[in-house]
């Protein structure tokens, strides 16, 4: 049962007191982690790991390598992940940890199919004098379980105090500790000449007043650089970047044309440096919401003019998009690229970019007559629209197999083409 805390703050220990035998503790995706906590955590397990009794750790997106993450206290601590990083791709291939597939948008139900009454562990802003906690940069699926699970909360300065559906109260939480540690910055990715000719072929293609969702990495950064001279552009995606902050600052963005939310950018977490981070804080223009809507492809539709634009690895003849593994090996995980493609087919007017430089760094085509063996499909091919090099754009909504190939042999990389026309015909494609 959950019991009110002390208006004072615990120690970060004090979490063990809530951790039983096969407890399943919730964390926030990247700097939503409370760092402190987890530290206390591994602690008590480093001194007596059998303390713990099957307990598991579920989250999307680490940034922070940790002991239990390698398999260090078996299967007394052990994570389980819904999207692997540069963290947690290591011990997947190890076997240390688990992968759930999942949608985002559908992440907050998988955790409830596994966790009846979870413990959520999450970093926040300090309580306002009303007393409530913002769960500051990450909503994500955490804010969902806001009176459908007990909290404990690692309260730092460095955190924002961010609005929309991600606050909790002082009496809604089991105990609350203070840390002094940094949000960690991801610093923008400088954008090349290829990165820049692949983001105006999508900019030339947003209208005015569209309401749009992109990504983190060299080519988001470059289209949001080319939408500067665009008017009255909304905002509604899963990850807020520092681009979006410069299309707010310039008036690029102002949402004025939403259906929903309409005047407020809207995302269910923040991912960047500190200057996002100083952004956000008390800033009543953006609004974070829990995943399970951001990315609701039915929520999403209602937008009119939507406009998704996501990145992948490798497409096919067929169209599809191996966007979570690079020749069968798994890479990430499927995010939310295949909630807003849906959600942008179903939008009127909407359109579903899917963006890729033509080759690899060692000048393999990305443009493939089939994806290899154990390549996972993340946007399949009845939902793709527009598929992006710096090329040109295939245009494969309502094409036949045999117009698609050739729309995608048209902007792979002309060293590739002949080749890629030859094992067309080989497979009956052309």
């Amino acid at each position: 049962m959950q019991t009110a805390p002390s208006n004072a703050p615990n120690v970060p220990s004090d979490v063990l007191k809530h951790i039983g035998p096969r407890e399943q503790l919730i964390i926030p995706l990247a700097n939503g982690e409370p760092t402190a906590v987890l530290d206390a955590i591994e602690a008590a397990a480093a001194e007596d790991a059998d303390r713990f009794d099957e307990v598991r750790v579920h989250q999307m997106h680490a940034i922070h390598d940790r002991p239990y993450l390698h398999g260090e206290f078996g299967t007394h601590l052990k994570h389980i992940s819904y999207f692997l990083s540069h963290v947690t791709r290591q011990p997947f291939a190890d076997g240390t940890i688990g992968l759930v597939p999942a949608h985002f948008s559908e992440v907050y139900s998988l955790m409830r199919m596994r966790a009846e009454d979870p413990l959520v562990i999450a970093a926040a802003s300090p309580p306002d004098q009303h007393g409530y906690f913002s769960l500051g940069v990450s909503a994500d699926y955490t804010s969902s379980f806001i009176g459908r699970g007990r909290f404990f909360l690692e309260v730092t300065d460095a955190m924002p105090r961010t609005f929309g559906r991600n606050q909790i109260h002082v009496s809604q939480v089991v105990g609350w500790c203070q840390s002094d540690r940094p949000l960690v910055e991801i610093m923008p990715t400088a954008s090349g000449s290829t990165d820049r000719r692949i983001a105006d072929l999508v900019a030339e293609r947003i209208p005015d007043g569209a309401t749009i969702q992109t990504g983190i990495g060299a080519i988001p950064n470059a289209i949001m650089t080319a939408l500067t001279g665009h008017k009255d552009l909304g905002v509604h995606t899963e990850l807020l970047s520092d681009g979006v902050v410069d299309l707010i600052e310039s008036g690029v963005v102002t949402g004025v044309r939403k259906r929903l939310n309409r005047t407020k950018t809207v995302a269910t977490f923040a991912l960047g440096t500190h200057r996002l981070h100083n952004f956000l804080h008390e800033n009543t223009a953006v609004e974070l919401h829990a995943v399970r809507y951001v990315n609701d492809p039915r929520i999403i539709a209602n937008e009119r003019n939507f406009v998704s634009i996501n990145a992948t690895l490798t497409v096919d003849f067929l169209g599809q998009c191996a966007s979570e593994t690079i020749d069968g090996t798994y890479y990430s995980s499927s995010g939310g690229q295949n909630d807003f493609a849906r959600g942008a087919m179903y939008s009127e007017g909407g359109q579903g970019f899917v963006v890729l430089h033509s080759t690899t760094s060692h000048g393999m085509s990305r443009i493939v007559p089939q994806l290899s063996v154990g390549d996972v499909v993340t946007t399949p091919k009845n939902t793709i629209d527009k598929i992006v090099t710096e090329w040109g754009v295939a245009e494969l909504r309502g094409r036949s197999i045999r117009e698609r190939t050739r729309e995608l042999i048209a902007i792979a990389h002309p060293d590739h083409r002949e080749s890629l026309t030859e094992k067309a015909r080989l497979i009956g494609y052309l």
